[in-house]
């Protein structure tokens, strides 16, 4: 064969780099060239180990390949035990955090260099992982998924630089980590503590629904919020959102892929079958772990007998987890808040509406809502549906005016809590209310009370954190919103767009750069994360990266203006840094 002769085959590929180096150079350039060497040579050392070869390693980064993923998943997970181990006996400010990403791809082979878009993905994920963090792709995930002892957080889909189909990203988890550690709710009743090792998760998959009538689809789908929201009640459970749960409607699915993906030790899965007055409700508890099943059982009722059933298969669930019950719960996560089945009904066909987020589904929703109002109007469920409404008319632009929209969803969500002051949702829509007309104080007292009474809504806490970040709380914020995201793993970009800001707001621009680029990688356009991305950069003192940020804001939306961005920062509160931020904005040519 030639020496120049370019061939190809599959390889599982590794690159790290070292995050924050030229802050490390700048600082002390021989001690930091002494480190890197010996964190090269110890990584050298460990790619070798597993079979891997190290390809390249210009400057602060390692570029290897691997015969086998698992191999270079292994070693990637043994590199960062290592150098953590190593890091140990530095000074916070000496020690380096590698990025670890790999992919499975094909790669160009010339002599001994790689090439190609296989080696392309692999620096990509490199540079969405976090400092001390390996990212690895969809494709390297299907190798290893139940070959490791590992966790991993799946990040959705990425579009990447230079590549041109958006490639999956999933996080590995370290040990004791979750899919983001449970914090502390500050505030909310003294707040509850991170949840101890060993106390159950659990994730309840949509129900299927074997009417064989696709009009029924709803009715299965409100039996299983249900389900989520009486098991959300209860603080010694962690229950995963239905936002991230739903993304699992109608595939095929594997338990412990659930629990490794989720961070949950079970999984409740079951069907739903209508016919005329008669319902049959199937459900299965399985360990995540292993697949096994707790329990399953059939129950058959007529549609009268919803409300009973429901009950029924919480108390299964709470019984076989274990989870102790403090005096009161169990009647507070367990009191109806409708009677009469066809008021259940139009409230089941009122969320599956709502959730489809178009003007269309919206005002048919509200009719729903709007007839269970009538059916009962002494629950507040009705009048919060409504709310629910309005507010999507507000936030989507769907009214004459969004303003008017929002005080008639504040209005209807003061009627929920006249009968009944513990919805939840309540009090949180009154919490956005609050913020958005400049009660910072008001607003944060709206959304503790939203969070104590359900601990598990994560929407609910994510809306809370807004509330602390724009009220000079980052810190309390940042750790809420891990929260929210240990709740909803597969969260909505905002929940990132806000915990970049908190993180600005802390002066760890570094920080707010990764998770900011994340929230860009899912929706480019997404204004609000590339000015805060470049007001990051350019308190680094990165003002030609904090200019190209400002010209991407502008390729997006070429009718942008700085009159929007002073209307969305009108909620925080401190002007003194609204002016500064504008101010910096101006100066990268934004106007």
């Amino acid at each position: 064969m030639e020496p120049d002769a370019i061939t190809r085959r599959l390889a599982a590929i590794l690159c790290a780099d070292v995050q924050g180096y030229s802050r490390l150079m700048g600082a002390d350039e021989e001690g930091t060239l002494r480190e890197l060497k010996a964190c090269h040579e110890l990584m050298s050392g460990l790619i070798g180990a597993h079979r891997g070869r190290v390809v390249n390693a210009p400057g602060d980064s390692v570029l290897a390949e691997f015969p086998s993923v698992v191999d270079a998943v292994s070693c990637a997970a043994a590199i960062q035990d290592a150098l953590e181990r190593r890091a140990q006996g530095l000074p916070q400010d000496r020690r380096m955090a590698f990025r670890i990403g790999v992919n499975l791809g094909d790669v160009m082979v010339q002599g001994e260099a790689i090439y190609g878009d296989g080696v392309n993905v692999a620096a990509r994920l490199e540079s969405l992982a976090p400092g001390n963090g390996i990212c690895i792709s969809g494709a390297a995930w299907e190798q290893v998924a139940g070959k490791l002892n590992l966790r991993f957080e799946d990040l959705g889909e990425h579009q990447v630089k230079n590549i041109a189909r958006p490639v999956r990203v999933y996080r590995v988890l370290r040990e004791g980590e979750g899919v983001q550690s449970p914090a502390a709710v500050p505030g909310a009743g003294g707040g509850r503590a991170d949840a101890p090792p060993g106390q159950p998760a659990i994730a309840v998959l949509p129900f299927q629904n074997m009417s064989g009538d696709p009009e029924q689809e709803y009715f299965s789908d409100g039996i299983t919020e249900d389900i989520i929201t009486d098991l959300s009640r209860l603080p010694g459970l962690v229950v995963i959102a239905r936002n991230s749960t739903f993304t699992y409607k109608g595939k095929p699915v594997d338990v412990r892929r659930i629990g490794r993906e989720f961070g949950v030790t079970h999984v409740l899965e079951g069907s739903v079958r209508r016919a005329g007055t008669r319902v049959r409700v199937t459900a299965q508890l399985v360990a995540a772990a292993t697949g096994h099943h707790l329990w399953a059982e059939r129950f058959d009722r007529d549609f009268e007998d919803i409300f009973a059933l429901q009950d029924e298969i919480t108390r299964r669930i709470v019984a076989a987890l274990d989870v102790k019950m403090l005096r009161g719960e169990q009647a507070f996560a367990w009191r109806r808040l409708l009677h009469r089945p066809e008021a259940l009904d139009a409230y089941y066909c009122g969320l599956d509406l709502v959730n489809r987020i178009t003007r269309e589904a919206n005002a048919q929703a509200a009719r729903c809502f709007e007839d269970v109002c009538r059916l009962e109007p002494e629950s507040p469920l009705g009048w919060i549906g409504m709310a629910w409404t309005h507010l999507s008319a507000s936030r989507y632009g769907w009214s004459e005016s969004s303003a008017e929209s929002l005080e008639r969803a504040a209005a209807l969500a003061r009627t929920a809590l006249e009968l009944d002051e513990a919805c939840a949702d309540a009090h949180a829509l009154l919490g956005y209310h609050h913020l958005v007309s400049g009660r910072h104080e008001e607003a944060i007292a709206a959304g503790e009370r939203s969070v104590a009474l359900n601990p598990n809504h994560a929407d609910n806490a994510a809306n809370l954190a807004c509330s602390y970040a724009v009220s000079g709380r980052p810190a309390q914020a940042i750790e809420l919103l891990r929260r929210a995201m240990r709740l909803s793993p597969i969260h909505p970009t905002w929940y990132l767009n806000v915990l970049g800001f908190a993180h600005f707001l802390r002066g760890e621009h570094e920080e707010a750069e990764r998770v900011l680029r994340r929230a860009l990688a899912r929706e480019p356009g997404y204004s609000d994360c590339r000015l805060i991305l470049a007001a990051a950069l350019h308190a680094r003192g990165e003002t030609d990266a904090a200019r190209r940020e400002a010209r991407e804001v502008l390729r997006h939306d070429p009718a942008f203006t700085l009159s929007n961005v002073e209307t969305s920062l009108s909620i925080v509160k401190d002007g003194a840094l609204v002016a500064r931020l504008l101010g910096t904005l101006r100066e990268l040519g934004l106007a």
